[in-house]
């Protein structure tokens, strides 16, 4: 299988805050930010979505973490997938960084009953192709972790 092709993200929640955001719209046509809620804890990674992607699951952009350094929400990153952590509930979350140095720490933050296990980046690659995309006018979303 080839290597996977990059994807462009945006970083709605940044590791070690309780402030989460939520995209809205197209980065092409003036997406932005807006307020969504305090979690109860903070983010262990960076967390957000790639725009223009459509996951069946939640009915809205598929859903991606970024691991390592600290990206301050609204970051919009362009790179290709380190893996999959794919959730029973068919909610999976694109993972692009060193997998391998934050495995545990993004595993331990879904519960045992979401059935959280890591896939390589030719399964994130395969999933993405799956999907649909986003209809022209999708609405509003309700982000879920």
């Amino acid at each position: 299988m080839s290597e996977p092709e990059s994807w462009v993200g945006v970083v709605e929640w940044s590791a070690g805050t309780r402030e989460r955001l939520i995209w809205r719209g197209e980065q092409q046509n003036g997406g932005r930010l807006e307020p969504y809620r305090t979690e109860a804890l903070p983010a262990p990674v960076n967390y957000g979505c790639l725009p223009g992607t459509l996951n069946p699951a939640d009915a809205a952009e598929v859903d991606a973490v970024w691991l390592g350094v600290l990206l301050a929400a609204g970051t919009q990153i362009t790179a290709r997938p380190a893996g999959l952590l794919h959730l029973a509930d068919g909610d999976h979350k694109v993972i692009f960084g060193d997998v391998q140095g934050e495995a545990m720490a993004l595993l331990a933050w879904f519960p045992a009953s979401r059935g959280a296990r890591l896939l390589g980046p030719e399964q994130a690659q395969a999933w993405l192709e799956s999907l649909a995309a986003v209809p022209s006018n999708p609405g509003p979303s309700t982000p879920a972790r």
